[in-house]
This record gives structure tokens, sequence and C-alpha cells, in this order.
């Protein structure tokens, strides 16, 4: 029996591999109410003097709708949108969209877990010798799969105390008898840094940190490996808005993977990179081309099933979540609800993959008139992910936009309380 689609999503989180004492594991942060986006980008047209007609130009859309967004009557949560208005006022993404961060004790230790990985992630330069001492490969690879435990649990800022140590240890390791198994390490750690550093507010950092992630993937010659890497750098540039540059990175490593499609998890992989380039071919309007992308995906799928493999959980449900994430911010995001309905996102038994999928049908409910089933979408994905939902701005604009339309009626108790902690005024 196919479990209802939009019912609860299953608890059963990946077991940790070895003791983690953190005492604020998943604690959500306290987060001070955020500008909104549309205050934002209010103030940034100021700066350059642009009128909302001339601005609405610039970024291809129709001033009135710009002029609504800035004054908080339509939602700032479309991505595709928002990358067109930054490219419009000549600032990064980041700058409208950037995550409210953390307050007291918690911004503290997150924001130095952050900087010390980011050190991490420079010094590993494979030309230059470890400053770190060697630790046992086991060891680091113990620490690794806490890492990437504690990323799909969305346990961001606990990810972040763990990954300093292991990017330091395995580049060590690079330099001695474990170098194969260490590059290999390397690779998946820098993309589990990637993830972790983009959803705690720094994107830009995220690219970076990907695009050091080729250098071992280089080193190591290993095809599918290098299309991880390649998958690492499209899915940051994506995060900052670079829909052209993932493109070029997504097909390219599509082009090189093709020819090692025998090698086991290649063809996960390539599905997975092929998943990455439909979305930014959608998200530059190529409808089309992106279709395309999707059906040889789902010709790969046929012969995969859903995989757990490199942790990229590629198959047909991890297919519908994605087109799910694209036309939930498309023209259409009713067709995002009627992908969803025939869903189980239990199939993909990982919590950020849920999640994600929780808060994408509820944006394309809010965007289609349908805010009391969007508020349960996201109080789902709340349940399973307080991290992920609360350090949103995307969630914080659909509950602002789901705010303005409120009345005091059913539903309004539950609107309010996670409005509060998402960081929206009341």
């Amino acid at each position: 029996m196919r479990v209802a689609p939009f019912g609860t999503a299953g608890s059963n989180l990946e077991s940790t591999p070895f003791a983690y004492l953190v005492g604020h594991a998943m604690k959500s942060p306290e987060r001070p109410s955020p500008e909104p986006i549309g205050d934002k980008i209010r103030r940034l047209r100021d700066i350059r003097g642009y009128s909302v007609r001339h601005a609405a130009a610039l970024a291809g859309i129709s001033h009135t709708q710009w002029g609504r967004i800035e004054k908080g009557q339509r939602s700032a949560d479309n991505r595709f949108q928002l990358a067109d208005i930054a490219q419009a006022l000549k600032v990064s993404l980041s700058d409208l969209t950037g995550a409210a961060g953390l307050v007291a004790g918690d911004y503290a230790h997150t924001r130095t877990a952050v900087a010390q990985t980011m050190q991490a992630v420079i010094e590993a330069d494979l030309e230059d010798p470890p400053l770190a001492e060697a630790v046992p490969m086991d060891l680091l690879t113990q620490r690794l799969e806490l890492a990437q435990s504690l990323r799909f649990k969305c346990d961001y800022t606990g990810a972040s105390t763990v990954l300093p140590e292991l990017l330091k240890g395995l580049h060590a390791a690079s330099f001695g008898q474990d170098r194969t198994p260490a590059l290999r390490g390397l690779v998946l750690a820098q993309e589990t840094a990637s993830f972790v550093v983009r959803y705690l507010g720094d994107p830009a950092s995220a690219v970076m940190i990907a695009d050091r992630s080729r250098q071992a993937a280089a080193a190591l010659g290993d095809p599918v490996i290098m299309g991880l890497s390649a998958w690492t750098q499209a899915h940051a540039a994506a995060g900052c808005g670079l829909y052209p540059r993932a493109q070029r990175i997504a097909d390219r490593a599509v082009a090189d993977l093709e020819r090692a499609a025998g090698l086991p998890d290649a063809r996960e992989m390539l599905g997975q990179l092929l998943m990455v380039a439909a979305f930014t071919r959608y998200a530059q309007g190529d409808v089309g081309g992106a279709a395309s992308a999707v059906a040889e995906a789902e010709r790969l799928a046929e012969l995969t099933g859903q995989s757990a493999a490199l942790g990229l959980n590629f198959g047909p449900t991890n297919i519908r979540f994605w087109q799910v994430n694209m036309d939930a911010d498309g023209a259409d995001p009713g067709r995002a609800v009627q992908i969803a309905r025939g869903v189980n996102p239990n199939d993909v038994p990982v919590v950020s993959r849920q999640a994600g999928f929780h808060i994408d049908v509820a944006r394309a409910l809010a965007n289609t008139g349908q805010d009391q089933a969007a508020i349960r979408q996201f109080l789902m994905a709340e349940r399973i992910a307080p991290q992920r939902v609360r350090m949103s701005p995307i969630v914080q604009e659909t509950a602002r936009g789901m705010l303005e339309r409120a009345r005091r009626g059913t539903g309004w108790v539950e609107l309010r309380g996670l409005c509060e902690r998402v960081g929206v005024g009341l």
C-alpha cells in the first residue's frame, strides 16, 4: 500500500557512526527578525539610483511586480526571479537572500566553526605539505561518516564542528600511504562542507569550497569522483544564482562521465549531473532543454532504481523531487503540486531530501493560493529538520507572504508560531 504523499515524513534517521556527545546537537539556533528581502531590494535600488521601471526592465519583470515585491505585497521567494533582480542591481544573490544568521553564543560558535572550516579548506592545498599531524585512516573515515550523517540530518551547526579537523586530517593523509582513500575522502568532505556552509548562510564560500574539491578529484583521477566534484561545483554555483556557469560545469561533466558509464556508481552520478543540468536550463528559461535532460535521467533511473550511491540518492523518486523543486518557482506551480501528489517522500530515507521536498511543496501550494496546506507542509519539514526550515530566507519570505494574506481563523495559530520560529515579525 502506497503511503499518502502529503503524510508525515518518516523519522528513521541514519545512525550516528560513533558517539556524538555535543550537547547542542540538532538544536535550532535563535535568530533575529531579518530585514525583509523586499526592503533589501528597495534599499539597494535606491543606492543605485534606479527607478522602479528601470530596475524592473533590467530584471525582465514588470514594474508593477517589482513594486509589489518591494512593498511586501508579493513574496520574494522565487529563486529564479531573485537571481534576475540581483543581476539588475549588480549585487550577489546572497546580498538579497543571505541567511539571517545566529545570535549570542550560537552565532559565535557557528561563525567560528565556519571560519575554521574555510581555513582548513584553504590550507588543504595538495601542492603544500600538511600542517596537521597524521591521523589513522579508519578514524578519519568515522569522522567523515559523522559529518555526512549530520549534514543529511540537516544538523548544519553540528557538522560545522566536525569538518575543520576532518579536512586537515584528510589533507595530511593524502601525503602518506593512504593517499588514494584520503583523496576520495577529501572530495566527499569538501562536498559536505560546501553544502553545510551554504545552508549556514555563506553561499559564496560554498562555491570556493566546491571549486577546491576539483584539485583532489583530479589528483585521484577517478572519473566518478571527478563527476562528484563537478556536481558539487555546479550545485554551489546554482546556489549563488550563477546558472550559466552551473550549466557549463554540469554539461562538461556529463560529457566526460558518459565515456566511463560502466564504472561503479557512474550511472547514479551521471543521472544527478543530468538533473542539475536540467535545473539550470529550467532556471534560464530553456524548458525544452530541461525536459530532455530529465528524460535522459529517467532512462538511467530505470537501470539504477532508487540508489544510495555516494549519498546522492539518485533514482525515480529523487527525480520527482527535482521536478517539484523546479516547478515550484516556474510558471506553473500547480504542476509541482500535481507531481507531488504521486510522490512518497519516504522512498528516499534521508531527512535533508525529505525536508527539501516538503519545503518545495509548501512553496508551490502557497503560490497556488493553498496557504493552509502550505503551512502543514512547512510544519512537517520543520518537525524533521528544524535548522533547515528556520535558517532558510526562502521559507521566511513564503511565510511572510502567507502572513500578509492571513486572517484570524483556521490555521492562524500554526502560521503565527511558524513565523515566530523562522524570524518573521508579527
